[in-house]
């Protein structure tokens, strides 16, 4: 069951929303417990490829270049440099790796072709990928699924109506086009929300609701508490109260039952009671490592503890989907060629510079 058939209606799903804590949370786990292992949580690591220095203005993010945060910008991540904290991550436990890149769009560029090739690399690994590089059209999509792209993110934030207060330079529209691009390429869609931001509860259902709506729900649902940011529009918002995670996660748990529901940014702010109370609920996945993008997180060492101390475990990846096929990429194969050839040319010129009888070229200058 994709979509619980009681919570399509706004209404139904606000009343869930609303319902007693202890009966709503006992009911999430319930669900949780027919669809999910309860004592599995998939560990994922978030690495920030391209950082900073964002053209969008979302009221959030200290990655917008229309804000003064003191973020240190960025280019992009040389390919070996982000397979090799692919590696570690696997090494510490992550099952999934997710590349975040602060663009408003994916270009059809040498940046991108970059990006295809870290997929083939993480996913020969044998680990899920995911990518969130802003929006993209169908080919962009399909080449990505051809890399062997396990999940696209890219989230609504909100609801329709509260979304316009947050962001001016994307519409709506142009999210949901983005969902469907990845979906009908067959990627996994992993999509969700912000709650803390100042909308009502009536914005937090309705952007569940759009979900509802969508021929297919997204397979992971990630929900993440602001984390303010000084010199972003929402710096003086405060904590998110742990008892709207609670009742966010409880919900998205209940009215979509297969889909994994990831405790994501804001567990900083987080105890381990509360976030012990979120795994209840129904959230099955977290972030590892003490950074997501640009925000605080918890160490890996505190998230090893707190599992034992509630007799979880890593969930081990592809448990929800195959892993995809890496197919040959044009581009990336041109640009493998041509830096084995460069590195070729370097090798030969240094052994020549090594010759005792070697005479650099003269050159005459009139």
């Amino acid at each position: 069951m994709k979509i619980n058939p009681k919570y399509t209606t706004k209404e139904a799903a606000l009343e869930l929303y609303n319902k007693q804590l202890m009966e709503l949370m006992y009911h999430a786990a319930t669900v949780h417990r027919e669809y999910h292992d309860p004592l599995e949580v998939q560990m994922s690591t978030l690495i920030s490829i391209k950082t900073g220095g964002c053209p969008e203005d979302c009221g959030y993010c200290p990655q917008s270049a229309k804000y003064n945060t003191d973020l240190d910008v960025h280019a992009m991540m040389p390919v070996d440099e982000v397979v090799g904290l692919a590696k570690n991550a696997k090494e510490s436990g992550s099952s999934r790796v997710c590349m975040g890149a602060a663009w408003r769009n994916v270009r059809d560029n040498r940046d991108f072709d970059k990006v295809v090739e870290m997929v083939q690399e993480i996913n020969g690994m044998g680990m899920e990928v995911c990518a969130t590089l802003g929006m993209l059209n169908e080919a962009q999509a399909e080449r990505l699924k051809k890399a062997g792209l396990y999940a696209y993110n890219h989230n609504l934030d909100s609801s329709r109506e509260f979304y316009k207060d947050i962001i001016s330079t994307r519409e709506y529209d142009n999210r949901i086009d983005t969902i469907a691009n990845a979906r009908n390429a067959g990627i996994s869609v992993c999509s969700g929300g912000i709650i803390g931001m100042g909308e009502s509860a009536e914005d937090r259902i309705g952007m569940l609701m759009t979900y509802v709506h969508m021929e297919q729900p997204p397979e992971s649902i990630p929900i993440n508490a602001l984390v303010a940011v000084e010199g972003t529009p929402l710096e003086d918002q405060k904590p998110v109260e742990t008892w709207d995670m609670v009742r966010m996660i409880a919900t998205s748990r209940i009215m979509f039952p297969q889909s994994i529901i990831r405790l994501s940014a804001g567990r900083t702010q987080m105890s381990r009671e509360a976030q012990a109370m979120c795994f209840m609920a129904g959230a099955s996945s977290i972030f590892a490592g003490d950074k997501l993008l640009t925000t605080p997180n918890p160490e890996y060492n505190e998230d090893v503890e707190l599992f034992e101390i509630l007799g979880m475990k890593p969930k081990a990846p592809f448990q929800d989907g195959e892993q995809p096929e890496t197919l040959p990429d044009e581009r990336v194969d041109k640009a493998k060629a041509d830096r084995t050839a460069r590195e070729k040319r370097l090798a030969e010129a240094k052994l020549k510079k090594a010759d005792p009888n070697f005479e650099p070229r003269k050159v005459t200058v009139e």
